[in-house]
């Protein structure tokens, strides 16, 4: 047997569950978005109604600006604070390997657990916040400061990981430009802004990409923290997703929001190339 084919007999069984756990249930979910199904009856052609009645739906304007404002602020902050952090760290400050395992702690803990904790944190009867602060806000439960606290909880975890990557990115930076800028006369903050950044455009670009898609496709910490609510203000396409396939059981409905989310992503990652792409032109 020779080296290709050993390597193929490797990767059979990561291949084989990629095609049965992911391409089979993507393709089977396509076709589900054109029907109607209640996981009890018989399945029925329902053409494009399933996108047009999501699409109709008055709350879901509400849904995609929530959507929208989240990825957005969360993206936002979770690039441009880690990027600061990472810059420090890279300067060989005293103690700055357990200031890397502090950050990426969060990252690595179950999303549910740092949901639960920081319910508890938020609570407005025996929360920590309202305790230190001397405030009585209810937190997750007013409709102007609950989505606040999830992008600052879901900014909070990010941080770690994206950290590491821009450390990575700040490693393949040859040393010697710092030196040669240094020798020039520019300052720290000169050569962070015309130096460091356009170097880790690549970086940047990739951390900002894939946070932003682990953005749109939030659901945990809102199905945990506020069910969507109050009064929808937290309520995003995923978590409506799920709303509509295991309490509304309306499979149909389900899958073609799903695939609407599909396209927002695939549009803005599209634009976000582009537009890195004319940068560096």
């Amino acid at each position: 047997m020779d080296k290709s084919k050993r390597g193929l007999l490797f990767v059979l069984p990561a291949l084989a569950g990629t095609f049965i756990f992911i391409i089979i249930p993507i393709f089977c979910s396509f076709l589900l978005s054109f029907t109607n199904w209640d996981l009890l009856n018989e399945i029925t052609f329902a053409g494009f109604d399933n996108y047009k009645a999501v699409l109709s739906e008055p709350e879901f304007l509400q849904i995609l600006i929530n959507t929208f404002v989240y990825a957005i602020s969360t993206t936002f902050f979770a690039v441009i604070i880690p990027l600061f952090i990472a810059s420090a760290l890279n300067t060989k400050i005293r103690g700055s390997e357990v200031y890397k395992t502090i950050y990426f702690l969060p990252f690595i803990t179950p999303a549910v657990v740092i949901a639960i904790v920081w319910s508890w944190i938020f609570d407005p009867n025996i929360g920590l916040v309202n305790t230190l602060f001397k405030t009585h806000l209810t937190w997750l439960f007013d409709t102007r400061l609950a989505m606040p606290v999830l992008i600052f909880v879901s900014v909070w975890k990010l941080i770690g990981y994206n950290v590491v990557l821009f450390l990575t990115g700040f490693s393949t930076i040859n040393q010697n430009v710092y030196e040669a800028a240094k020798i020039d006369g520019a300052g720290e903050n000169e050569i962070f802004w015309n130096v460091t950044v356009p170097l880790l455009k690549p970086t940047i670009y990739f951390v900002t990409l894939v946070t932003a898609i682990s953005s749109f496709q939030i659901f945990d910490l809102i199905y945990v923290m506020t069910s969507g609510g109050p009064d929808n203000s937290t309520n995003v396409i995923v978590y409506s997703v799920y709303k509509y396939a295991f309490e509304y059981f309306d499979i149909g409905k389900s899958c073609a929001l799903a695939y609407i989310l599909f396209v927002i992503i695939f549009i803005l990652a599209a634009l976000q190339k582009c537009c890195t792409k004319r940068n560096n032109a």
